[in-house]
């Protein structure tokens, strides 16, 4: 499915290169050209030659190479790429990345490319952390910078958490639905989809307020990817410190009902996915001022109102109901459980449900694990393993995709 295609292969420094040369191998299977860019960090994990005999093409690594540079100069080895895939992607080369700079054959290449580029991060937890890494992260998507994983587990440096470099089979298959998208017939086109995503914010006084631990990541991915596939998507997010997915219009929203409120503006609509982790109640009598100490041990006394239920509102919509209508159900315990109760409960025609228990890492984190409950029958259920919330948004995209085509 990958015949014809011309894909730029850039191996940075890291363990975890020697990964790339199964998916090297693989991409080839599938009929993709390979030309690939050497960095001095990655030709200490990798040789040339094994790159050189797995791409069957000549391996690029000098900047300043008069022979290379005349047989195929760095902007014509950027320019006739189909996609420019970074494997692994290491944080010092996303950061030259984010910061535009043009230090060597690697990061030449690809400040001067205007083809798309996905990136596998690889590092240390701590690292992939550090608000610095997360900044430039957020900086390379805004950009329209596609990226699989990292993945969570153990990594070569002893320690546990994200950092892992993504399976040969998710980078493979990430490619593949790169071209299957640009390609083909955008499979949602002529579709309209709303997401909600995020937290929301429920005021107590002018500087406080309730809310939960939600990133608004896999919110923000579901309307990535729905847009991918041509959907017309509108996504209502709470506050989130994420950037704008790239096609989508945003409606910026803060509490709970202005949120019911944007939803509701945008029906009727095909789809709906409530990703948004909605406070459940409000300060019913919000204070204008700052609240302040009374210096008496005295506690302000709050009462708390019940929030809309945006996901039961949306599911009994009479003729403005949307024809699927996704929830997800984000559970501590008995997950699977509470969540077909709440799927019977609220009306909607798929839950997806996930362990955010402290243990998971799930709210804030970068990876998800589904359970999918499709019907009252559970044989209809799906178990999608952990996997990045880009996965999970891809799984989930291709699963709304199959809902209409059937």
């Amino acid at each position: 499915m990958l015949t014809g295609k011309n894909i730029l292969l850039i191996i940075s420094g890291g363990i975890a290169a020697y990964k790339v040369l199964e998916v090297i191998r693989r991409l080839r299977d599938q009929g993709a050209s390979i030309r690939a860019i050497l960095t001095k960090g990655g030709a200490e994990f990798v040789t040339p030659l094994s790159v050189a005999a797995l791409t069957e093409n000549k391996v690029y690594q000098d900047l300043f190479s008069l022979t290379d540079e005349a047989e195929m100069g760095h902007i014509r080895l950027s320019r006739e790429a189909d996609l420019v895939l970074v494997a692994p992607a290491t944080a010092d080369l996303l950061a030259k990345m984010a910061a535009g700079m043009a230090s060597d054959l690697a990061t030449t290449a690809l400040l001067a490319t205007n083809k798309p580029v996905l990136v596998a991060p690889t590092m240390n937890v701590e690292m992939w952390n550090h608000a610095a890494t997360q900044a430039n992260i957020a900086t390379l998507e805004s950009r329209g910078i596609l990226r699989i994983g990292p993945a969570g587990g153990d990594l070569a440096c002893g320690e546990t958490g994200t950092g892992r470099l993504a399976e040969p089979f998710e980078i493979i298959a990430a490619v593949q639905n790169f071209f299957a998208l640009q390609d083909g017939p955008k499979p949602l086109a002529g579709k309209k989809a709303v997401v909600t995503s995020g937290p929301t914010h429920e005021p107590i006084d002018p500087v406080r307020f309730i809310a939960n631990r939600s990133s608004g990541k896999q919110g923000h991915a579901i309307a990535a990817e729905l847009a991918r596939a041509g959907a017309d998507v509108t996504l209502v997010s709470g506050p989130v410190t994420l950037p704008n997915p790239a096609g989508v219009r945003v409606v910026q929203v803060e509490t709970a009902q202005e949120m019911l409120a944007a939803v509701q503006g945008q029906l009727p609509a095909d789809i709906a996915v409530c990703a948004a982790a909605v406070a459940d109640w409000r300060v019913l009598h919000r204070a204008d001022q700052k609240l302040k100490k009374t210096g008496d041990g005295v506690i302000p006394a709050l009462q708390f109102a019940e929030n809309p239920d945006i996901l039961a509102t949306i599911s009994t919509a009479g003729p403005n109901r949307p024809s699927l209508v996704v929830g997800f159900a984000a559970e501590t315990e008995n997950v699977v459980d509470h969540a077909r109760a709440k799927r019977d409960r609220k009306g909607c025609d798929w839950i997806l449900a996930n362990n955010v228990g402290p243990e998971t890492g799930t709210f804030g984190g970068d990876n998800n694990e589904i359970h999918l409950i499709g019907g009252s029958d559970p044989a209809r259920d799906e178990i999608w393993p952990r996997q990045s919330k880009t996965a999970v948004a891809r799984s989930l995209v291709a699963r709304i995709t199959r809902h209409f085509n059937s």
